[in-house]
């Protein structure tokens, strides 16, 4: 009994001796730490401190420019003037723009008999006016506003960059440094030197832990570009100045009276902690490799490691199976022999010794998992030769059934068959060629565990389809057969299913039509309904105005009736003939340089009073960056506006709408989410129709129209416009592309 034990504990001591030294060397060869170099002042870790510290004494010193100065320096040149003055088009579609926006409103008021919102509209249509003529008519008008739009981006840009004066801060603490500009005599430096002292008398050896001073032999002159640590405001910030791409020379050094607590001076302990770990490491796992390798020449002993009462139960696995799960463990192991970060997790090297050892044991175990299937799979390969069974039994052989199976249509299973082929060796093979080492760690796994899988359902599908085709023909030759069975949801299924609806599809083709008409029927009922309306206003008071008895009051009211309910005819007819031109693509677009987000915060602007009074609160979410289109300015707006009413007028009271607007791959996405207060058709698409209303009682103003006319302005911009309802959440998305720039 103590001899097995002697021997197991043997066994076990060789191979965790064997993963120590593997380790051991892959970590030398594999290093990543620079624990060749003389000192951590000689590492690349080092060297980008340095750099990072430049990058600091760049943008707060040499690069740095006061917000005052900028400020007065500030100019707007003539383009950018006359970008502000036509962006929306000339001065008369700018004044004809602004006074249709407010017109239906001032009409709305004065419809509710409400003379003191009608002229807060009048007032703020007018004050819009103003605004626009007086950018045609003074140059210095438009300046004053840009310069007031740069001076704000310029405070934001200053605000982000004291965000990174902290760490700033940090670098000062840890380092020492006197620069001068070789071309102006300036200097840089954090040093308390005073005219006349020598600069070499603060940055002495003796004083310091590392000094590099500029020029030497191996030193050039320091030249620092113009950068700057926050980008995005390069139309404002002039990031480079008079020493711009100097030259510049001086000392960085590390003073030996650092503190300690300073991040520089615990990388540089860390990094002497982990240097003297790895060489032990490194050394003794060299030797201990030696000696494995020795001990490993008597075979009988390493065939002690794979258990025989385990191989039973290991031969039952399909052999391409028993393979597969040894090269995943094999390159697992590789992988994680090669991931030798446990040496620097800390810089106590008490905890780092214990890192190693447990990162150790778990390398043993997954090194014993690979040598075990090694000493189990090597004689199943060689018997197969003899062995035609294991084979026969495989995954692989199984597979190949399958596709057999799902030739019985060989031109469409070999079509099939060569497309997947195809799409999972190239895609694999590209994968591979450009991901690191660590991604192999994920996506070998996910190959065979998700991939071929997937791989074996689309070639059943196959032979599924290769039914439901022998079906179809059956079908065309006049042959009723019993209904295809329907497995699952997939689209062979969906196939099969359609096939069958075929038998029925006179009675499908009848409902269409039905559907059809009644859609014609409402059409023609809408339009009469929503025409006659004013028109019998203005019958029924022009024949109340024949009376000779009514006052003079009465009549002026009349007359102002019949002339509100003439414009309302008017609006409806127009609508209605926009729309059937914008249908009919006879509309010419004037597109220009469009950015979206401001032309959807105007848009909600100029209904912000409306806004108000519905007690429907919006909410906007868009980028803090401009979001350009090629597009027609004035007919988006009315795309706004048509989708802002609606929401207004057929909004629950008291609820919340949602207004969106994202840049995403390539296209502005805008979406208008609210809650209807009437309940919606299941069908959306019927939303589109003319003259169709969310209130079927039709008692809201509006003309139907305004969805249909939305569509249309966005088809004309080949955009998108879709309608999603889910129960009373009513929601609009549209897509149009960005420009480029």
């Amino acid at each position: 009994m103590d001899i097995k034990w002697k021997n197991k504990l043997a066994i076990i001591g060789w191979l965790i001796l064997f993963t120590f030294g593997l380790s051991g060397v892959l970590t030398a060869i594999d290093d990543d730490r620079d624990f060749f170099k003389q000192n951590y002042f000689k590492s690349s870790q080092f060297e980008s401190e340095i750099d990072q510290l430049l990058n600091f004494i760049n943008a707060f010193e040499i690069s740095y420019q006061k917000k005052d100065e900028i400020k007065e320096s500030l100019t707007v040149s003539q383009e950018e003037i006359e970008n502000h003055r036509y962006q929306y088009g000339d001065l008369t579609e700018q004044i004809s723009s602004i006074e249709q926006q407010y017109e239906d409103r001032i009409n709305e008021a004065l419809d509710n008999d409400n003379q003191k919102i009608a002229d807060v509209y009048k007032k703020e249509r007018d004050k819009k006016i103003d605004d626009i003529t007086k950018n045609f008519e003074s140059d210095e008008y438009i300046k004053n506003k840009i310069i007031a739009e740069k001076e704000q981006s310029l405070d934001d840009y200053y605000k982000e960059l004291e965000l990174f004066r902290e760490d700033y801060n940090r670098y000062l603490e840890a380092f020492d440094y006197y620069l001068k500009n070789t071309a102006t005599g300036e200097v840089y430096t954090n040093m308390p030197i005073k005219e006349g002292e020598s600069v070499d008398d603060y940055f002495k050896v003796g004083q310091m832990r590392f000094i590099k001073h500029y020029p030497t032999k191996n030193n050039q002159y320091l030249e620092l570009y113009p950068e700057s640590l926050v980008v995005g405001y390069e139309e404002v910030v002039p990031y480079a100045n008079e020493s711009s791409n100097a030259l510049f020379e001086g000392y960085i050094a590390v003073s030996k009276k650092t503190p300690s607590s300073n991040f520089l001076i615990i990388d540089y302990h860390a990094y002497e902690n982990q240097k003297i770990v790895f060489w032990i490491y490194s050394i003794f796992a060299l030797l201990s490799l030696g000696l494995c390798l020795f001990i490993g020449k008597n075979k009988m002993m390493l065939r002690k490691l794979a258990p025989a009462k385990w191989k039973e139960l290991y031969d039952k696995l399909p052999i391409d199976v028993a393979f597969m799960i040894f090269g995943l463990t094999a390159i697992f192991t590789f992988l994680v022999f090669l991931e030798n970060n446990y040496l620097y997790y800390s810089n106590d090297i008490l905890e780092i010794l214990e890192n190693v050892f447990y990162q150790l044991i778990a390398m043993t175990g997954l090194l014993w998992l690979t040598i075990v299937q090694w000493f189990y799979l090597v004689p199943r390969v060689k018997a197969l030769s003899s062995n035609r069974e294991d084979w026969n039994q495989s995954l692989t052989m199984r597979s190949i059934n399958i596709v057999r199976y799902a030739f019985l249509n060989r031109k469409v299973g070999t079509k099939v068959f060569l497309i997947l082929l195809f799409v999972f060796s190239f895609g694999a093979g590209t994968i591979m060629i450009f991901v690191e080492e660590l991604f192999l760690l994920f996506y070998i796994p996910a190959f065979f565990v998700i991939g071929i899988p997937l791989f074996i359902f689309i070639v059943k599908r196959t032979g599924y389809f290769n039914e439901i085709l022998n079906h179809a023909h059956a079908l065309a030759k006049g042959d009723f057969q019993p209904d295809l069975k329907v497995a699952g949801k997939s689209v062979f299924a969906k196939l099969a299913e359609d096939i069958n609806t075929m038998k029925r599809g006179v009675k499908t083709s009848q409902k269409a039509q039905a559907k059809s008409e009644r859609l014609k029927t409402e059409l023609i009922t809408n339009v009469s309904h929503d025409l006659r309306t004013p028109l019998t206003s203005i019958i029924t008071y022009s024949e109340l105005l024949k009376n000779q008895k009514i006052t003079e009051d009465e009549r002026k009211a009349y007359i102002e009736i019949i002339d509100r309910k003439s414009k309302r005819l008017k609006v409806l007819i127009d609508d209605l003939f926009e729309a059937s031109k914008m249908a009919s693509g006879n509309i010419e677009l004037v597109k220009e340089r469009i950015d979206l987000v401001q032309l959807l915060q105007q848009a909600l602007a100029e209904s912000n009073e409306a806004i108000q009074d519905s007690g429907i609160q919006f909410r906007l979410a868009n980028p803090e960056q401009p979001v350009y289109a090629y597009v027609d300015g004035q007919k988006l707006w009315r795309v706004f506006e048509n989708l802002i009413g609606n929401i207004l007028k057929y909004s629950l009271e008291h609820t919340r709408a949602y207004v969106t607007i994202k840049a995403i791959n390539g296209e502005a996405v805008i979406t208008f989410k609210n809650i209807s207060k009437y309940e919606l058709s299941d069908d959306v698409n019927e939303l589109f129709e003319r003259f169709k209303r969310g209130d079927k009682s039709r008692h809201t103003e509006g003309s139907g129209l305004g969805l249909a006319i939305a569509k249309s302005i966005i088809d004309l911009h080949e955009g998108s416009l879709d309608i999603d309802v889910d129960g009373d959440l009513f929601k609009v998305t549209i897509e149009l592309v960005l420009l480029q720039e």
